[in-house]
């Protein structure tokens, strides 16, 4: 099989990134290119056109290599639930048993390695060449004998490896030389090394590269530099950056950091935004400088709601409301500002069977056995974002829940939108406590400049119209990257290790 892998001395060393890059230059090339990541564990998921679920991280990679997002890019999708257990999905869709201590035993070794085999097969026929991404370190000497992610991978697709490391947390030429010496007969498939997140003057890392290639005998690829302002999705929440903004900010949003925080990327369009500071939210943050605050997603809607509760976080989420400020729920954020969630299956999490929620929304959540993955798209129907004369305001996006949530009698709330004919969401009248299943909402221009003029109109600011277009935006940064790649990488080596021109 033609390609290469990306592998990485540890988590969020890039790897995700730098496929996500030469995606895009073996597209511009001329070449049908299919990123690849074999297992990921994130709770950062999207929907594809045939309603299965994958990782973001490979949706993105697909994006930059102008296909459509498949679940054959993303065959196994570990979903944290907690510590010690994850929800499996396979080939899109949940899978009977959880991932707990006996995964490695039992699962990855017969139908996860089976299942890749099948997926590299399928890239095999159909595309020109193949650009693998690892999961953090390929020297776990713990998981070797059952990993199915790294060299393993490498292995199967008989491809090589470039080793990524992370010059800003620190240590990245010992992690290079540990990582290799730990990889046993694996050290030979490794090709080349690229330095990624280095910051400051490139002349001063010179004799690192130097000694790096001396002491490992390993061509140093490039060093990539520290790129804050090239969004791209990233696989989990270490991705999140809180980027400042303005020295005075007419707008700060919070984003509340939930411990089983899911879709992250929901509110990275907020980047657009000129005049807008997104800071994450916990219990010790002053809110009197909040004009909002996002409930974001959630693998565990029970688990979050109970830690705000214990954290006291939920009763200042409900006095800054009462005091004039705006909430948003996203997806499980949106169950939790309702006013009763009941697990009584425990299918959301697996100790308690009821919580109350903020009970700033009549609505209500049950949880039930099957789980809603679907694109979907519609209309704003919701009083606040509709004039007489006006064009409807058109959204899109995808669901991922269990919960079916049901909206209670009450005159004074509406629904936000309809979505593929069924009515979703609730919001008051001034949309100061609003939710909505939809998740990528904010990607929709019109719809984040309105919720945004509302939170203006609040303040006594005058309204903005819409900043930026979320999709154009996205291809930039997939330019960027990879302009950025190409200057400061050997690309036609590592076009020479993955077999093509």
């Amino acid at each position: 099989m033609k390609g290469v892998m990306i592998q990485g001395t540890s988590s969020d060393a890039g790897k995700s990134f730098l496929v996500t890059g030469l995606c895009r230059i073996f597209s511009d090339r001329g070449h049908r290119v299919c990123p690849f990541k074999s297992q990921n564990m994130s709770n950062n998921s999207c929907v594809t056109k045939g309603g299965l679920e994958m990782g973001r991280a490979q949706a993105a990679q697909a994006e930059a290599a102008r296909l459509d997002p498949e679940v054959f890019m993303n065959p196994i999708l570990l979903k944290p639930r907690k510590d010690t257990t994850s929800e499996i999905v396979l080939m899109g869709r949940v899978f009977d048993a959880p991932a707990d201590r006996d995964y490695y035993r039992t699962f990855t070794m017969e139908r996860g390695l089976s299942t890749v085999r099948e997926a590299l097969a399928h890239i095999g026929k159909n595309f020109d060449v193949i650009l693998i991404e690892g999961a953090g370190s390929p020297a776990e000497v713990n998981l070797n004998e059952t990993e199915i992610v790294n060299m393993r991978v490498a292995r199967e697709a008989d491809v090589p490896v470039v080793l990524a490391t992370d010059v800003d947390r620190g240590g990245a030429l010992a992690s290079v030389v540990g990582t290799l010496d730990l990889l046993g007969d694996d050290r030979r498939r490794v090709k080349g090394i690229i330095f990624n997140k280095f910051r400051g003057d490139m002349s001063l890392f010179e004799p690192a590269v130097r000694w790096t290639e001396e002491r490992t005998g390993i061509k140093v690829v490039g060093v990539m530099p520290w790129t804050p302002d090239i969004r791209v999705a990233g696989e989990d929440s270490l991705s999140i950056r809180w980027t400042a903004r303005p020295e005075n900010p007419s707008l700060v949003i919070g984003v509340v950091r939930l411990p089983y925080i899911s879709n992250h990327t929901d509110f990275e369009a907020f980047a657009a935004e000129p005049d807008v500071e997104l800071v994450q939210v916990d219990e010790h943050t002053p809110f009197r400088r909040l004009d909002a605050v996002i409930i974001p997603g959630t693998k565990s809607t029970v688990q979050d709601m109970k830690a705000l509760r214990d954290s006291g976080l939920a009763e200042r989420l409900v006095e800054f409301h009462a005091k004039g400020g705006f909430l948003f729920g996203l997806c499980g954020g949106y169950q939790m500002l309702g006013r009763h969630i009941d697990d009584r299956h425990l299918r959301d999490n697996d100790t308690l069977r009821e919580i109350e929620g903020l009970g700033l929304l009549p609505v209500v959540t049950t949880f039930e056995a099957e789980k809603t993955t679907v694109r979907s798209s519609g209309w704003a129907i919701h009083p606040a974002l509709c004039t007489a004369d006006g064009p409807k305001i058109g959204v899109e996006g995808y669901e991922i829940h269990f919960g079916e949530t049901l909206r209670l009698e009450d005159a004074r709330f509406h629904p936000l939108f309809v979505l593929n004919g069924n009515e979703d969401g609730t919001a008051d009248p001034e949309l100061r406590a609003a939710g909505t299943y939809l998740h990528n909402v904010f990607h929709n221009d019109a719809f984040r400049a309105l919720w945004l003029n509302a939170l203006r109109k609040n303040k006594g600011l005058p309204e903005q119209p819409v900043a930026g277009d979320a999709r154009k935006d996205s291809e930039r940064a997939y330019d960027a990257l990879a302009e950025q790649m190409s200057r400061h990488l050997d690309i036609d080596y590592i076009m020479k290790l993955a077999g093509v021109r």
